[in-house]
């Protein structure tokens, strides 16, 4: 099987368009000059027999009747060929008695072809015109009762009928037998030379057509060229590759719509090597540590007493939080099947989880509160787990980096068709360039933070993830309160239901760790 290129493929298909738009130009061209001729041949039929017509009219007059002109066949000759256009042969021979219109055959003329028909031998006798092609020859003359004066009553119904008429009045009519629609030979022959012509102009046009549809072809896929080969280096892990994208056609977005790919392959890439490296430095700290202390006692250095040991545990520990952390940010990714939606109240959602914070951040001498502002209802469709896992995360984020006796406040309100969650805390307060950064992974404002207060930095980006896979948003920003704003945006529920599942509203602060 052939397979063709895209530049193949492309050139046959405006060679078939121009071969089309060329064949049918030409088609339409030869029927309306043939139209144009035979309408011509038409008007100039139509003027002849007109004058006949009034040659007749002005005979009549004069003689009140036809009889002179039934008795003499020349006098009808004579108005018929007003232009002595007929040949003397041929006019001695139709003023012979005989019938009207005369019969072909009795000239021993070689049948009703165009002029000069084959003689004997093959050749042309010029200027010879078959009689049945000269319109005089196909003219019938009738009386007032359509008897004919000049003409076979046999004829009569295949020819086309003009009245004659004298002062208004009907004095016979002219009966005209069809016959060719170009009757001139020299119209027949530009008619021919014409038509040969026109079709050597489609013939130079196609291959002028082919030769220009060959490089408009290559200028075409000139830009698929450069789109495959960016994608072979792309696939080739080469993603600083570009496609040109000056265009602005399809071929142009679609450049484009490559070129944002590559960049994001780019920026994933980066975001891979660096997640890597980041993993292995997370754990490489509990694992040094561990190897250190196990070493210490193997050389005796240390006693494996309670604290050695409390120790070892302790980096164990942190090492395995590490490792369920990693294991909570793939499992939280959006459209992994870990998520089981149902309609929830978040209000009650939000109660519960608060009751369950205060005794920790009591402890931390943390101010904790919780209020709604606005009405309802406060029903979602979400994963009721996945939704009590972001909010604790948020609160072990402000309960770890929040100074003692500062408050921490969470608030629900509701904008049409969301639902918004507020969580500020006091200080310390945070750079505006960490702001942005604050949800990626491993992301920590210090670098040198005490990893074992601070953690791996990977509870705000599963608490983000958490939020994208709900179809919401998740921002950080300064808080009024003087430390970090985290601001979440999550689809509420409209149903008849989501109204009295959410039972009263609550206008009214819960308290705070300090009642």
């Amino acid at each position: 099987m052939i397979r063709l290129s895209i530049r193949a493929k492309l050139f046959l298909t405006l060679l078939l368009a121009a071969v089309l738009a060329v064949v049918g130009t030409q088609a339409f061209v030869h029927w309306s000059f043939l139209r144009g001729l035979e309408e011509l041949a038409e008007a100039r039929a139509q003027e002849h027999i007109g004058r006949i017509g009034d040659r007749l009219a002005a005979l009549y007059a004069r003689d009140g009747d036809w009889s002179q002109l039934q008795q003499d066949r020349r006098l009808w000759l004579g108005i018929l060929f007003e232009d002595a256009r007929l040949p003397p042969r041929l006019r001695q021979a139709f003023a012979e008695p005989g019938p009207w219109p005369p019969d072909p055959r009795m000239l021993g003329t070689p049948g009703a072809d165009a002029p000069g028909a084959d003689a004997p031998g093959g050749n042309r006798r010029p200027g010879i015109m078959h009689p049945q092609r000269l319109l005089p020859l196909r003219i019938m003359l009738l009386d007032v009762d359509d008897a004919p004066i000049y003409g076979r009553a046999e004829l009569l119904d295949q020819a086309r009928r003009y009245p004659l008429t004298l002062d208004g009045q009907r004095i016979g009519s002219l009966a005209v037998l069809p016959g060719p629609g170009i009757s001139d030979a020299a119209q027949r022959r530009f008619r021919e030379r014409q038509g040969a012509q026109i079709w050597v102009i489609a013939l130079g046009m196609l291959v002028l057509a082919a030769l220009l549809a060959l490089p408009a072809a290559a200028l075409l896929t000139r830009p698929v060229t450069a789109l495959q080969r960016t994608a072979r280096r792309l696939a080739t892990g080469d993603y600083q590759a570009r496609a040109p994208s000056a265009a602005r056609d399809e071929l142009g977005r679609l450049a484009q719509d490559l070129n944002a790919l590559a960049e994001t392959l780019q920026r994933n890439q980066a975001a891979r090597q660096r997640w890597v490296a980041d993993i292995a430095h997370e754990l490489r700290t509990p694992l040094g540590l561990l190897q250190a202390n196990i070493e210490a006692l193997q050389d005796g250095l240390r006693r494996p007493d309670a604290q050695t040991l409390a120790g070892l545990l302790e980096d164990v520990l942190r090492l395995g939080r590490l490792v369920d952390d990693l294991n909570e940010l793939t499992r939280t990714e959006p459209g992994t099947p870990a998520y089981h939606p149902v309609p929830v109240d978040l209000d009650g959602l939000l109660a519960d989880l608060i009751d369950g914070h205060r005794a920790r951040f009591a402890r931390a001498g943390l101010r904790l509160s919780y209020a709604t502002e606005g009405p309802g209802p406060w029903t979602l469709y979400a994963d009721p787990d996945r939704l009590a896992q972001l909010i604790g995360n948020l609160l072990n984020n402000s309960l770890a980096y929040t100074d003692s006796g500062q408050p921490v406040a969470l608030r629900l309100t509701r904008a049409r068709d969301q639902l918004l969650i507020r969580l500020d805390d006091g200080p310390p307060g945070l750079p505006e360039d960490a702001l942005p950064q604050l949800f990626e992974r491993l992301y920590r404002v210090e670098a040198s933070r005490n990893r074992r207060t601070g953690g791996a930095g990977l509870g705000l980006a599963i608490a983000r993830n958490i939020v994208e896979a709900h179809g919401g948003e998740i921002s950080a920003e300064h808080a009024s309160l003087g430390g970090l704003g985290i601001r979440i945006r999550l689809p509420a529920l409209e149903s008849a239901s989501a109204s009295t599942a959410a039972g009263p509203n609550r206008d009214v602060q819960r308290g705070t760790a300090d009642d």
